[in-house]
């Protein structure tokens, strides 16, 4: 269910993108300036492309919330601290930190299987 909802949004995203690029330039931004034929109004003519445009907004809203309330309902039960693995009680208060690698551990293996990972001094 949560792929076939992604595929969706993505479709829409991709849909969203194109019909705002396909859509005239008014220029002006933020009511500056403004290619006003005729009386200059608040309201602008509402074309196809932009009940296009309007529709698939919704749409991607409506999916956005969607996938929103799957995840949410999928990681419902689980939380953080239960993934924390419980430690012993004889180094509670300690902190362990891991061991160093040796020298001979950082190295590459070499070409053979019984080559010596150091080559001996001679």
């Amino acid at each position: 269910m949560e792929n076939v909802v992604l595929i969706i949004h993505l479709l829409l995203a991709l849909g969203l993108i194109a019909v705002v690029l396909l859509q005239r330039s008014e220029g002006g931004g933020l009511g500056m300036g403004g290619g006003g034929g005729g009386a200059m109004t608040g309201r602008s003519a509402a074309t196809a492309l932009s009940k296009v445009t309007w529709a698939l907004a919704i749409a991607f809203i409506c999916t956005s919330v969607t996938l929103t309330v799957l995840a949410a309902q999928k990681s419902a039960g689980s939380s953080v601290t239960d993934r924390i693995e419980a430690t012993d009680g004889a180094d509670e208060g300690a902190a362990s930190a891991p061991a160093a690698p040796l020298g001979s551990d950082l190295l590459p293996p070499a070409e053979g299987d019984n080559a010596p990972l150091v080559p001996a001094a001679d």
